[in-house]
């Protein structure tokens, strides 16, 4: 069997988000099945400008074909079109072109999808809020499954997505809250195959927080963050709340930033940015945290939550993100707040108090375990492949290239 696993951008230097999700399942998956991944040259995910070559090469023993993204994204013009449809009436066709303005914009790799379907036997897409899922969907939807990575945030209510989410074999969630979601926005979704199945992670056996603490010189407790430092994360509001917090409290915890930042870090010293680290350092630190802050609002899953539960360690997270606060309690791994006084008494009593941090860390392992060790992963994408195996096959939908031209795929 071969499956081809279709995904915005790829590479050993994506650690994060829906792309490191990807690759994860491709490795892991390929040693049950012929995985390739289709992919376009981006690696910015601000601009998505080229920066791969435009070939076949292989990423970590994975086959992967690159196409060129046509055009990089322009961050204001997209903005600004973003805000019009979110504003004003419009039509299906307005909110095709939002997709192809919000990139990356690569027609030659739906043409690959459409022209190279016969040689596999399913297509796993990735994140459906782009085009490469929107438009390869509508090429190979008999061989489809999604993997949406969907989020509750405005672009939800565009009228584009409940017939996309209409059109795949299976989807494979990440989250109860996301099916329920993607379900109440589009009714035929709940009768497509699917399960919620996540991710897992390469977690080490073991784990060395002094060394961590040693080669950055960081003494005393400390909270962690880990990802991309933004205002979309969460971050500037995380900012705020900590600098109140250690002031109120009179507090010597500080807060250990890593990931890439596109936000400005306030000067404080209670707060480190450590910028991009290694997988080493990055679990080292985690397992050094007295807890993990996961300030995000709009997730689908969060896979840094998903890796501080597996070492043990105790969450705090943004409770207006649905997926978060259902994760919390059903693991029963992690507080959650809602504004600033619940953030102040919860982490309060995190830092005071060891006995909680844990028995919730304790619970979170256990939580991780059952529902997110690999052999949970990969079992539940193998039995959904088989059961669509068992299944009549799904005709190729109609061709839609006398459109192409109208949504989008002409320059």
């Amino acid at each position: 069997m071969k499956i081809a696993l279709v995904v915005q951008r790829y590479g050993m230097e994506i650690n994060g988000g829906a792309e490191y999700h990807a690759r994860l399942i491709a490795e892991h998956l390929a040693g049950h099945v012929d995985v390739e991944v289709l992919t376009t040259c981006a690696l910015d995910y601000i601009t998505w400008k080229n920066h791969y070559q435009h070939s076949f090469d292989f990423v970590n023993k994975i086959p992967v074909r690159r196409f060129k993204v046509l055009r990089p994204r322009d961050p204001v013009a997209f903005g600004r079109w973003q805000e019009r449809l979110l504003r004003y009436p419009h039509i299906a066709e307005d909110e095709v072109k939002w997709l192809r303005l919000e990139g990356p914009w690569s027609p030659s790799l739906v043409r690959y999808i459409e022209k190279n379907r016969d040689n596999y036997d399913y297509f796993i897409f990735f994140s459906y809020r782009y085009y490469h899922t929107f438009h390869g969907m509508h090429v190979a939807s008999h061989k489809a499954l999604l993997v949406p990575t969907a989020e509750k945030d405005d672009i939800t209510v565009f009228s584009i997505w409940p017939p996309l989410f209409a059109r795949p074999r299976a989807i494979i969630f990440n989250s109860i809250e996301e099916r329920e979601m993607i379900v109440g926005l589009s009714e035929s979704a709940g009768a497509i195959p699917g399960d919620v199945v996540g991710v897992g992670s390469n977690i080490p056996e073991r784990t060395n927080p002094a060394e961590f603490r040693k080669k950055y010189d960081i003494q005393g407790p400390f909270a962690v963050y880990v990802g991309r430092i933004d205002q979309n994360k969460g971050c500037a509001e995380l900012f705020d709340f900590f600098q109140r917090y250690v002031a109120d409290v009179k507090s010597g915890l500080k807060l250990v930033l890593i990931g890439s930042s596109v936000l400005p870090i306030p000067n404080h010293p209670s707060i480190l940015h450590l910028g991009f680290l290694n997988d080493d350092d990055k679990f080292n630190a985690i397992a050094g945290a007295e807890v993990l802050l996961m300030p995000s609002q709009y997730e689908s899953l969060s896979m840094v939550t998903l890796e501080a539960w597996a070492l043990g360690k105790v969450v705090l997270a943004n409770g207006r993100c649905e997926v978060l606060r259902g994760q919390c309690l059903r693991s029963n791994g992690g507080l959650f707040y809602e504004n600033y006084d619940e953030f102040a008494e919860a982490l309060r009593m995190l830092e005071q108090r060891d006995w909680l941090r844990r028995e919730l860390g304790f619970n979170g392992r256990k939580f991780f375990r059952r529902n997110y060790s690999w052999d949970v992963i990969e079992k539940k994408y193998l039995s959904l492949i088989e059961t669509l195996e068992q299944q009549q096959p799904k005709p190729p939908a109609p061709p839609i290239r006398p459109l192409w031209k109208r949504w989008g795929f002409s320059k």
